[in-house]
């Protein structure tokens, strides 16, 4: 470590839509010298992908659902989530405490607040959360993932910093690479993953899709899909009646791999989905989860559809007809597809790990100024949303 390393305390909640860019965030302030810890609940400290420099601290953090009767015990378990975390901030010294999202972080941000210590919250998704939204008045700065972000008030713009969706080193070192080439009588390779949660509709419905596509498309396909482990044999059973070649598993070990790979991603609509595709180039149609909470993977999709990089589709009317419909839209030429990659790779922040380190040094240690002065970020969100609608306003190599 330098002279001039620091402490920083990360708490998420605990899923990979808080924790991937935590993680990502850990890694980068942790390349510049300086200390990470973690704060989150037992399920968030058992995810996979945690650095190993990373030590995980489990505090109590109450739910607060729509049931008023059980806020007291929520209530009780933030106060004492916050005094555990209080206890470690005395010990381990942070310059500031940087919030994923998600109620474990609510009580690592109160204890920090507590005793004055600069905090910051990252909003991955296109509408702020509940606990963020809880937290924007109090915190000192806003991280967000895009441009327009809903439900965030406009009292707080004088604190928001657009930086973007930090990503995995390995999706993020295809961003150079070309766009796979896709010829008229090449292959048409097609990624497909939902979640756990939304896997099976897609079990359901893109096997049958891709078997209404034009002999011309249906068969070069080569299908790569991410199933339940109880959907797994009905989803194969699908694709062999219907001649379709397809790799199915229910995890992926080197996803960055398979994405190198596919001309086209099928999907839900999540923050660190819509990042990676976004960072490495790849037209997507995606569906976004109708549970979620505000309905925020609809608002995740507004950029890169507008930009001409995906299509969504309402999981109402995600019917076999309708996506075989679309697909032949995006892939009716090679051109068409590739100029959506392209659409797509425009909206990428690829420097949102970085950006986001500037941003918590500048906090405890750094004067001010080196903090990401949101006037700059304004600029630089407006000038990506122009390149994003041009389609073409950057290069990324042939």
């Amino acid at each position: 470590m330098t002279a001039s390393s620091r402490h920083f305390v990360l708490a998420a909640g605990g899923t990979g839509g808080h924790l991937t860019p935590a993680f990502a965030l850990a890694h980068e302030l942790e390349r510049r010298g300086h200390h990470v810890a973690l704060i989150t609940d037992e399920r968030g400290a058992a995810i996979p992908g945690k650095p190993d420099f990373l030590t995980a601290h489990v505090l109590p953090a109450g739910r607060f659902g729509k049931n008023p009767l059980r806020w007291p015990k929520a209530i009780a378990a933030v106060q004492k989530g916050k005094a555990m975390s209080r206890r470690l901030f005395e010990s381990f010294g942070p310059s500031a405490v940087i919030g994923f999202g998600g109620y474990p972080a609510m009580p690592a941000l109160f204890g920090a607040q507590a005793m004055n210590i600069p905090t910051v919250i990252h909003e991955q998704n296109a509408v702020l959360g509940r606990v963020n939204r809880l937290m924007a008045g109090r915190v000192d700065a806003i991280a967000t993932a895009y441009p327009e972000v809903d439900r965030l008030k406009d009292k707080h713009a004088d604190k928001v910093h657009l930086v973007g969706n930090p990503v995995r080193p390995g999706v993020l070192s295809l961003r150079e690479e070309p766009f796979p080439a896709f010829t008229e009588d090449g292959l048409f390779r097609v990624l497909v993953t939902g979640g756990s949660q939304g896997a099976r509709v897609l079990s359901e419905v893109v096997p049958d899709g891709l078997s209404m596509l034009p002999t011309a498309l249906r068969s070069r396909l080569q299908v790569t899909q991410q199933c339940r482990p109880e959907d797994l044999e009905a989803v194969r059973e699908r694709y062999a009646n219907h001649g379709i070649p397809a790799e199915l598993a229910t995890y992926f070990e080197d996803m960055a791999a398979t994405l190198a790979d596919a001309h086209l991603f099928i999907g839900r609509a999540g923050a660190s989905t819509i990042a990676e595709l976004t960072a490495v180039g790849r037209p997507a149609i995606l569906v976004p989860l109708p549970i979620a909470t505000d309905d925020h993977q609809a608002a995740n999709t507004r950029e890169i559809v507008k930009a001409g990089g995906a299509r969504s589709i309402r999981q109402t009317k995600f019917e076999a007809k309708e996506l075989a419909k679309q697909i032949q839209a995006m892939a009716q030429r090679p051109d068409t597809l590739a100029t959506a990659a392209h659409a797509a790779w425009n909206c990428g922040r690829p420097k949102a790990a970085s950006d986001l380190a500037d941003l918590v040094e500048g906090f405890g240690g750094a004067d001010m100024m080196d903090v990401i002065r949101v006037g700059e970020n304004n600029a630089r969100g407006a000038s990506q949303g122009v390149e994003a609608g041009q389609g073409a306003a950057r290069e990324r190599p042939e």
